[in-house]
């Protein structure tokens, strides 16, 4: 209990001095009182905000295994793809599982799933530099729920885009990635403009682990509708509760805490005060060539490639692993695909809590605090995927090693994640756009990787893929380490950014 009187801080803070930040938090005698902050309020609803926001994304994931049915043609025909015995209660692997008589299955090999699959960050990819361009000129509120209200309603038009044909549905895919890519940016600069320094790992990591709620949900429920209403009913539903939640946003998020009509005097000053050696957010000129020589920025970008080659490879590419290889059923590979990411989203906020009560005791300085969680979150992930290809149809340690892959890369959240808000706070959603944009790159070539890797033999193609994200995520993390920053950098500063 006192460890979370010292998380939570008062809202009434008369310094804006860091250095007296430590023991104002000692003088926090209600937990509640943090809580109930307006900052804490926007952390929850952007909570759920992320999580319809992943639900929108991961349906597919497990939509695509009722939607093919075990057609799989893609594969040769003299390779065997029971790789592993099928489970007493397992259905053989190839064939016909139930579902929901009335829903359409389509022809689709590994190869198509895997462009279906990589589809959506084709659209991702070009406009997240956007969205943070235009959260900067616009505000983040507008930019997130506009994003939003576009990725929920676009949803509701996949199953029409499915029975059109594969192409159709790439290209909606496409249309999907470019709605939800301005969404990331718009929450930095949100951020940027509530999140004292002392408070942003725990802030951005309580809102962020709503992508990870939102998987761990979705899978399981995606499953279980699958089977019992039809894959298209997924769509039907986690579009239609998106386009509702748009409401809630717009009338309960505020732009900034001088816009906010409920906030508390003290909190105002307080954030204010924390967040006024910032500068504050960027015209429309950007100081791009800059940007494009600075190391620390690069250090984040490729570490965003590389986890981000891993993370991405397990999100899209984790269901049909446990269906191909495991031979789990559609409601068994739902839970199963889903329980790693409930011990992502216990890390997210545990690792946000520790990284602040670090930097509030002063122990480690803000690069420090990064690259540890960093090496935390890289490193181990690919130790883990490591050993998943060598324990082969050992299904009880496939599914430990991907769960506890999938839980610790988490400790990113509170490293190279949020590093855009350390070195230019300024800039941070346009930051943020540039360095995911990086990421989305690796979304797209890694689950079309998968399929490639997989189409011929599935036990060597799956202990490939593996191996290549685990030696991506050792790369991009001494990349990392190495030229990785916590101050602001120069051309960050207003009196010295370039108009």
């Amino acid at each position: 209990m006192q460890q979370s009187a010292e998380n939570a801080k008062a809202e009434d803070c008369p310094e804006s001095d860091q250095e007296d930040a430590a023991p104002l938090l000692n003088q926090q005698l209600s937990l509640g009182k943090g809580l109930c902050s307006a900052r804490y309020s926007l952390a929850l609803v952007l909570h759920f905000s992320l999580f319809m926001v992943y639900s929108l994304r991961v349906n597919l994931s497990i939509a695509i295994v009722a939607m093919t049915n075990g057609t799989n043609p893609g594969r040769l025909p003299n390779i065997s793809t029971d790789v592993c015995p099928n489970r007493s209660h397992a259905q053989p692997n190839g064939s016909h599982r139930e579902f929901a008589q009335d829903a359409p299955v389509y022809d689709w090999s590994a190869k198509t799933q895997g462009v279906i699959l990589s589809a959506f960050f084709y659209g991702y990819l070009f406009t997240q530099p956007l969205g943070g361009y235009w959260s900067g000129m616009f505000g983040g509120k507008l930019v997130l729920g506009c994003g939003l209200l576009s990725t929920s309603a676009l949803t509701l038009l996949a199953p029409l885009a499915a029975s059109l044909g594969a192409a159709y549905l790439i290209g909606l895919q496409a249309l999907l990635g470019m709605a939800e890519g301005v969404i990331f940016p718009a929450q930095y600069t949100l951020w940027a403009k509530w999140a004292p320094p002392l408070e942003r790992s725990r802030l951005m990591n309580l809102a962020e682990a709503g992508c990870t709620f939102g998987t761990f949900v979705t899978f399981p429920a995606a499953g279980i509708i699958c089977q019992y209403l039809g894959w298209p009913y997924i769509f039907f539903i986690f579009g239609g509760i998106g386009c509702v939640w748009c409401v809630f946003w717009f009338l309960l998020v505020y732009e900034d805490p001088a816009r906010h009509p409920r906030i508390s005097a003290g909190e105002k000053e307080y954030i204010v005060s924390s967040l006024a050696n910032q500068g504050s957010s960027h015209g429309r000129s950007l100081p791009l060539l800059a940007m494009m020589k600075s190391l620390p920025l690069w250090a984040i970008a490729v570490a965003y490639f590389c986890n981000d080659w891993l993370f991405y490879m397990l999100l899209t590419s984790m269901p049909t692993y446990m269906n191909e290889v495991l031979h789990f059923d559609i409601r068994e590979n739902g839970l199963l695909s889903a329980l790693p990411y409930m011990g992502n989203w216990l890390g997210t906020i545990v690792s946000g809590l520790l990284a602040d009560f670090l930097l509030s005791k002063h122990m480690f300085s803000t690069a420090t605090v990064r690259k540890l969680f960093s090496v935390l979150g890289m490193l181990l992930p690919a130790v883990s995927l490591v050993a998943v290809s060598y324990v082969g149809c050992d299904y009880t340690a496939a599914v430990v090693f991907l769960t506890l892959s999938v839980t610790v890369i988490s400790m990113c959240g509170a490293g190279f994640n949020i590093n855009q808000l350390d070195i230019a706070p300024r800039y941070a959603g346009f930051l943020l756009g540039v360095t995911n944009t990086f990421g989305t790159v690796s979304g797209i070539i890694a689950p079309t990787a998968v399929g490639f890797l997989t189409s011929q033999d599935l036990l060597t193609g799956w202990r490939n893929v593996f191996f290549v994200s685990a030696a991506l995520n050792l790369f991009g993390l001494l990349f990392y380490v190495t030229f990785g920053s916590g101050t602001i950098q120069d051309w960050a500063r207003e009196d010295t950014a370039l108009e």
